[in-house]
């Protein structure tokens, strides 16, 4: 089964662009994850545009608490830079999973994967100290073979694939995504069986998981924009459901 984490970045954004508590983004994590969704992702980036620092926590309280029928667990996924003020952060909140992203200052959204070749060295110490403390560490990638062999010598339990070329490639012709699907498929192959787990994630789509579904190792997917976009459409148990369909297309 491929797991389906939820980024809820976008439900703070429209609560920060007001004021006040409205949306409520603990009530849309229990309406995610009353839908299906396995997991909750936040990105609390520094200037607090959306995630704040308390709403980690909040977070963090309410998934400790959620009654989850057959004792299924529910994964929290913290995303963000290599820095002193994250890791702090997320040793305090103590998630399931962090993921290690590089982040340019200015940046609207994530759109690169680290150089393993030159950044892995000044990531060690982060993913020690993570490892440390029991937490589950991933690091955004994207398919170059020569950079995925740094890999396993960072001690990263997971990748998670940028896969914002291959939404991009598909948006414009399935064809063309499944052409771009096919260097993301190579890319996991070199990964399977060597111990390290497969996550994905950035504009992902009911339309285009059909496709990256059959990624060879993937184990969960973060999406946020894209669901979050549909469901202002369709509303969001019905948006969880259809991307929840995709996960798992009939044989």
């Amino acid at each position: 089964m491929i797991h389906l984490s939820v980024n809820i970045n976008k439900i703070a954004t429209l609560r920060n662009s007001r004021g006040g508590n409205h949306p409520d983004l603990l009530h849309f994590a229990k309406l995610v994850l009353g839908a299906g969704a396995h997991g909750i992702t936040v990105h609390p980036r520094e200037d607090e545009r959306h995630i704040r620092k308390s709403d980690v926590f909040a977070l963090k309280n309410f998934l400790q608490e959620y009654d989850v029928s057959g004792n299924t667990k529910v994964e929290y996924n913290i995303e963000g830079e290599p820095s002193p003020r994250f890791l702090d952060l997320v040793l305090e909140a103590g998630p399931d999973q962090v993921t290690l992203v590089p982040v340019t200052p200015g940046e609207i959204t994530s759109d690169h994967g680290f150089n393993l070749k030159t950044e892995g060295e000044s990531l060690s110490p982060y993913i020690k100290a993570f490892r440390k403390a029991g937490i589950r560490v991933s690091l955004f990638v994207e398919t170059d073979l020569e950079n995925l062999k740094y890999v396993q010598s960072t001690e990263a339990h997971r990748v998670e694939f940028y896969t914002g070329p291959y939404a991009e490639a598909y948006d414009s012709s399935p064809e063309k995504g499944k052409k771009s699907f096919e260097l993301y498929k190579v890319a996991a192959e070199s990964l399977v069986g060597k111990g390290i787990g497969i996550n994905a994630g950035h504009d992902l789509d009911q339309f285009n998981l059909s496709v990256f579904s059959k990624l060879p190792g993937l184990q969960e997917v973060s999406i946020g924009h894209r669901l979050i976009s549909y469901a202002l459409e369709v509303g969001i148990k019905d948006s969880i459901r259809a991307y929840l369909k995709a996960l798992s297309p009939n044989p």
